[in-house]
């Protein structure tokens, strides 16, 4: 008993223990981002923010991880944090870019790729969203010297050829348009089975050439390579339509319409083949939903 009371009445000794450093925590971060649990990832990197501030790379990683959250305006402020500390920093100039066009500033990303790309000439990833912004503004015969000085960089560069097939087809130059899709289609067949876009991209154009058939094998390659995209599943219902196999088509644009709901265009052409059928009111359902789907903005890519 006289023994319990001294160990009351002793004093209690806390052992302090050691705090995880800013190196420990970013490593824990990107193990967690590689493991696509940015929630978790986000808590690491801010942690290490704090244990070290003055380190652009870390303010950079948190910042990453911020973009692939959506949460685009703080991931901007944190690649600008990057950037107030190193002013000449590519990488965050380049995540400040993609921040910036997809909150819809264009010309301000457009500027911010350009000093990214100064700073770093051989900085592939850049030079390629900047080609890939100077398409969406139409600005085709521009977008066409980036992905070229892509080639220049990188000759197996699949996206580069797909792209340029997209402004070539643009400028109304298909046969261009189509030895770029197929140089795509070259490398990609093996190498890469789930990129899509090239089968998806030469269907479209095929389609308005009136090649359904070999529309048709090219949507459905897409399909089958990438069975999340509701464009894919449109493109091989259409093609089907052109061929007149109407009930398989509607398959096909309802699983398109299951897939994204915001998805204009297989509304329309679902709603016209039901008119073809006589099926008014199913017809007049789904040209309702396309006026009321269309009139939505469409989120960026």
């Amino acid at each position: 008993m006289k023994r319990l009371s001294w160990l009351l009445a002793a004093p209690l000794i806390l052992v302090a223990q050691p705090q995880p450093s800013c190196q420990s925590l970013a490593e824990a971060g990107r193990r967690l981002f590689e493991q696509k649990l940015y929630g978790d990832a986000e808590t690491k990197f801010r942690l290490a923010v704090q244990a070290c501030p003055e380190q652009p790379a870390l303010l950079l990683e948190l910042s990453r991880t911020l973009f692939m959250t959506g949460r685009l305006e703080e991931a901007q402020k944190q690649a600008e944090g990057a950037l107030a500390l190193d002013s000449r920093h590519p990488a965050a100039l380049q995540l400040k870019a993609n921040a910036l066009y997809l909150r819809g500033a264009e010309e301000d990303a457009v500027a911010t790729f350009l000093r990214a790309i100064e700073l770093e000439p051989k900085n592939e990833d850049a030079i390629y969203s900047l080609g890939r912004i100077y398409y969406q503004q139409n600005r085709f015969e521009q977008a066409i010297t980036q992905f070229r000085r892509v080639l220049d960089l990188n000759p197996k560069s699949y996206k580069a050829f797909d792209n340029l097939g997209l402004c070539y087809d643009a400028l109304g130059k298909e046969e261009e348009a189509i030895r770029h899709f197929l140089k795509a289609l070259d490398l990609v067949y093996k190498d890469h089975p789930n990129y899509d876009w090239p089968y998806a991209n030469l269907a479209n154009l095929l389609l308005k050439r009136g090649e359904s058939e070999k529309a048709f094998q090219l949507a459905s390659e897409a399909a089958t390579r990438n069975p999340s995209s509701a464009r894919n599943f449109y493109l091989t219902g259409k093609a089907l339509a052109r061929l007149e196999k109407i009930e398989l088509a509607q398959k096909w644009l309802k699983q398109s319409i299951d897939l994204d709901p915001a998805y204009p265009e297989p509304r329309y052409l679902l709603g016209q083949l039901y008119m073809k059928q006589g099926r008014k009111e199913d017809a007049e359902r789904e040209f309702k939903a396309f006026e009321e789907v269309r009139k939505k903005p469409r989120p960026r890519r």
